[in-house]
């Protein structure tokens, strides 16, 4: 995919999620210039949190984990080469006497577009945080919120800190890897799906629920051990770990995108049957928008919302202009790769 430039695309996609990807794709089927700006180092969008998990509810995919489902639309987004802007928070917007957009980033960037599609998911996923004095000092060493290779945690000793999904994900994904695997949860049930919840017990993964991380030690930026409280009984425990991952979930903010003039109802963007925002040449899909009808948290339902913005887009840039619809089995250069001509 291209670097960005100082160009004005046609249409800037913020948000590089399942839907923002599979946009880009169709944007490019449309032969739309366009740019894709990401908040996080990597694409994907909440997928990379659980990479390991399966996911069965995607059209035509029997099952696929949530990291291959992430590569394969990296994949299929990177065939028309649109620009790529990572680890860029975009929180001012202003429309320009000619009605381009400019786009100001948190690190000062400046981006020019013809069009907004917004994509940002539930928007940008803060990480709830390890509420322990002292837990900063090990963040982005040995004390972890984002997702990371496994590898890493390979013959080491590794305490998990939550109870949901992702929590038990990581427990079983890490059982077969780590010298030790620990998880702590504060309710006595966990949160997640039974059958992985089951398979849990089974495996050689220390359970202590009705539990905390009441205090972490160690030396500079290294984690020596735990301390773990048990709630009803305020015992303490000393654990020796390596690494902890936190996975206390997380929660949306839409950041400067709330003072764009945009209708927002309980953080989420109202649209119209073709995605279009109250704000004429900005549209949304995904997770973040809301209208009637819409069926939240589904992958594929981000799948049918993006092209039908794309399409709209078309037609606003090109107001003359008739826009039919298109299709992969009528593309020139599609029809092209793959019959290796």
């Amino acid at each position: 995919m291209a670097n960005a430039t100082k160009l004005c695309f046609d249409v800037t996609i913020i948000g590089g999620g399942p839907t923002g990807l599979f946009s880009a794709f169709y944007a490019g089927m449309r032969d739309m210039t366009t740019k894709i700006i990401e908040a996080a180092p990597f694409l994907g969008g909440k997928l990379p949190y659980y990479s390991e998990k399966f996911l069965y509810d995607v059209g035509g995919i029997a099952a696929i984990t949530a990291g291959d489902l992430t590569k394969q639309l990296e994949k299929q987004a990177s065939t028309f080469e649109p620009t790529l802007v990572y680890s860029q928070l975009i929180e001012e917007m202003e429309r320009l006497e000619d009605g381009t957009f400019r786009l100001t980033s948190n690190t000062g960037e400046k981006h020019l577009t013809r069009s907004i599609l917004l994509t940002i998911g539930f928007g940008t996923l803060v990480a709830n945080k390890l509420e322990v004095p002292g837990a900063a000092q090990y963040e982005g060493h040995h004390l972890h919120y984002r997702p990371v290779n496994v590898e890493r945690f390979r013959d080491k000793r590794v305490l998990i800190s939550g109870g949901g999904d992702t929590a038990v994900d990581w427990a079983l994904a890490l059982a077969p890897l780590a010298q030790f695997i620990g998880i702590v949860h504060r309710r006595e049930e966990f949160r997640a799906h039974e059958g992985n919840v089951a398979l849990l017990q089974k495996q050689a993964v220390a359970v202590m629920t009705s539990s905390r991380i009441k205090e972490i030690y160690g030396q500079d930026d290294r984690i020596d051990g735990v301390k773990i409280e048990r709630l009803d009984t305020e015992e303490l425990t000393t654990l020796e770990v390596d690494e902890i991952l936190v996975c206390h979930g997380s929660r949306p903010d839409l950041g400067g995108i709330k003072d764009w003039g945009l209708a927002i109802e309980q953080d989420r963007i109202l649209v119209d049957a073709w995605m279009q925002t109250s704000v004429e040449g900005i549209f949304a899909a995904g997770d973040v928008v809301e209208y009637p009808g819409k069926l939240p948290g589904l992958i594929a339902g981000g799948f049918t919302e993006g092209p039908a913005a794309v399409n709209r887009i078309k037609a606003y840039l090109n107001p003359r202009q008739e826009v039919k619809p298109i299709w992969s089995t009528d593309h020139a250069k599609l029809s092209a790769i793959h019959s290796g001509s």
